[in-house]
């Protein structure tokens, strides 16, 4: 078992993270206000991204870099992709020479479109990298509720030690080998969530709901398989499982950032609202030019960055898709 966990990031997910492993190791929480690190020290709740939920009371937490990571046999970045960097650089240092360092984030990096990962080989060349993913809604895990999850990781020995430490009864974490499709997986289904969303605030029902997930399933795979990722990745939960729960939950926040453009807000106005991320908003360009390098065709995802910067209106970025010439269902990777 992992001596020491450090999570870095006090959103609600990585909350929620640290709150799972501190069942199983001692765990400490990174929040960059001391006043949240304190509020989830000692009254054990985090008022700002998980109110109402108590935390246990093993669970540690700090507003030092240095205090988190000191000794820890697993290092997890809960920290969204466009800020990943920065932290990561700043405790870059301080991260014990053989920890592992797992990202929650579901992003590329602007700029660069490096997945975080790669990120990690970069800042803290090394150190073995690897991604949780799945279709995991914070507050439900919080809760307790039944769910699943993927450990994507190249060394098989350390995924299952991650599993370990994260599996719980109401808990289940699988491992994959392939960290490319898991990634990939990740960063698109949150675009294509706000395509979900734009499509509920539109009004339109479960027959375009379904038809928007079957097809952007087909331009998740096509993208994944095309970065190196494997296919079958994208029949598992980090493929279909996310795809589903983000597009069709309440509680995804890329699918209401979709549901407030359908009803006519602009992003600025969405965004000044939101306390938490959306990674989909920052996703859909860098998702883009990495299609259009590798001859990768996304429509639905050209219509959502199109949408989002406000150079086309959610009505008209439907008749788009549904005006497209007509081909089979199955070619090659399906187009």
């Amino acid at each position: 078992m992992l001596d020491k966990v450090a999570v870095i990031g006090a959103g609600s997910w990585g909350t929620t993270v640290a709150a799972v492993a501190a069942a199983s190791a001692p765990t400490v929480l990174w929040a960059r206000r001391p006043a949240l690190a304190q509020s989830i020290d000692t009254l054990h709740e985090n008022p700002d991204y998980l109110p109402g939920v108590v935390l246990p009371e093993t669970l540690r937490a700090t507003a030092s870099l240095d205090e988190a990571v000191a000794g820890a046999a697993l290092v997890i970045m809960a920290v969204p992709s466009h800020g990943f960097r920065t932290v990561l650089t700043e405790l870059s240092g301080s991260i014990p020479a053989d920890a592992p360092v797992l990202s929650l984030a579901k992003g590329l990096e602007q700029g660069t479109h490096l997945r975080m990962t790669e990120v990690v080989a970069q800042v803290v060349p090394g150190h073995l990298a690897g991604v949780l993913t799945g279709p995991n809604l914070a507050r439900e895990i919080a809760a307790g509720q039944p769910a699943a999850t993927v450990v994507a990781m190249t060394d098989e020995s350390m995924a299952r030690q991650v599993q370990e430490v994260l599996r719980t009864p109401s808990f289940r974490v699988y491992t994959n080998p392939d960290v490319v499709g898991c990634e990939m997986a990740g960063a698109t289904k949150n675009v294509l969530a706000i395509a979900a969303g734009i499509l509920q605030g539109l009004g339109l029902g479960d027959s375009s709901l379904a038809a928007l997930i079957t097809r952007g399933l087909a331009e998740l795979g096509r993208l994944g398989v095309a970065m190196g990722g494997e296919r079958i990745t994208i029949a598992g939960l980090a493929g279909v499982g996310d795809l589903v729960a983000t597009c069709t939950s309440s509680l995804s926040r890329n699918r209401m950032v979709g549901e407030q453009l359908g009803r006519g807000q602009t992003l600025e106005e969405i965004m000044a609202d939101m306390r938490m991320v959306a990674e989909g908003v920052k996703t859909a360009r860098p998702l883009l030019e990495l299609a259009t390098a590798r001859g990768v065709e996304m429509p639905i995802g050209e219509q959502v960055a199109a949408v989002l910067e406000g150079a086309t209106s959610p009505s008209k970025a439907i008749l788009t898709l549904m005006s497209r010439s007509a081909k089979p269902e199955f070619d090659g990777l399906a187009r």
